[in-house]
């Protein structure tokens, strides 16, 4: 079955504050093409709401991003949400690193994801982990990641891996989804690009440095069920025309949709 195509909201964090932003954001999103979003940094919006909305304009929620803190703390209700949202996967964004990265640190994080995850998963939703660059930090010569994922199963922990922090970590995107695939039920497709500045930057997909053909044909080998399109800054330009260059792209030249 083909991944469906969607967008993790953080890229339009300034338009989901408030449920009459959020309404309109939808419809555009829709209008788009993409077919599900992952929520990530809306306003305080009862979970009702962002469901109805999303029933309205034909969205699924495909996943989720919810703060560490809210897991070890308020499990229940991000039940209870996911739930209502019929949403079978949710992701950890970011843990502290200054808590968390080192080899003491993966051992400190499964224990405390293990009730977690068997609470989640007896509800049938998946845990999964976000990366950024730092964690391609090596220990006893491999990335913290690697180590992360062959100290746990993937009952435990699955992957969500973002293209653009693999690459900013200086490893090979199209490898490591071949290493996660098995266990990733979500992947962050996101760009890479150079500034005039020589800076590392966030662009539409397509509009960069990375080997999409490379990374989609090794994301087509496993079983992934959403591809989620993040721009984490468009420097001014407008986040809905990113988004579209984006689904253009992916469309056009991969048959996504």
């Amino acid at each position: 079955m083909e991944p469906v195509l969607g967008v993790q909201m953080f890229t339009l964090r300034k338009y989901t504050q408030s449920a009459d932003d959020l309404k309109s954001t939808l419809e555009r999103v829709r209008h788009i093409g993409y077919r599900s979003i992952q929520i990530s940094a809306f306003g305080d919006i009862d979970a009702q709401t962002i469901a109805n909305l999303c029933a309205d304009n034909d969205l699924t929620i495909g996943g989720t991003h919810v703060a560490w803190d809210r897991y070890r703390h308020d499990l229940d209700r991000v039940i209870e949400e996911h739930h209502l949202w019929q949403c079978r996967h949710t992701a950890v964004g970011m843990i502290p690193p200054k808590v968390y990265l080192s080899m003491a640190g993966i051992k400190q994080f499964l224990e405390e994801l293990q009730p977690i995850a068997d609470k989640l998963n007896a509800a049938g939703i998946d845990f999964s982990y976000h990366n950024h660059h730092h964690e391609f930090r090596q220990f006893d010569g491999k990335a913290w990641l690697q180590h992360l994922y062959d100290s746990s199963s993937a009952d435990l922990l699955k992957a969500e891996l973002d293209t653009h922090w693999i690459q900013a970590g200086g490893a090979d995107p199209a490898v490591w989804v071949d290493y996660c695939g098995a266990r990733m039920p979500l992947l962050h497709l996101k760009d890479f690009a150079i500034n005039a500045e020589s800076q590392r930057i966030f662009a539409p997909v397509g509009q960069g440095n990375m080997n999409w053909q490379a990374i989609l044909d090794a994301a087509r080998r496993h079983p992934i069920e959403y591809y989620f399109i993040e721009q984490d800054s468009c420097y001014g330009a407008d986040e809905f025309d990113c988004l579209q260059a984006s689904y253009d792209y992916l469309h056009n030249q991969f048959g996504l949709n």
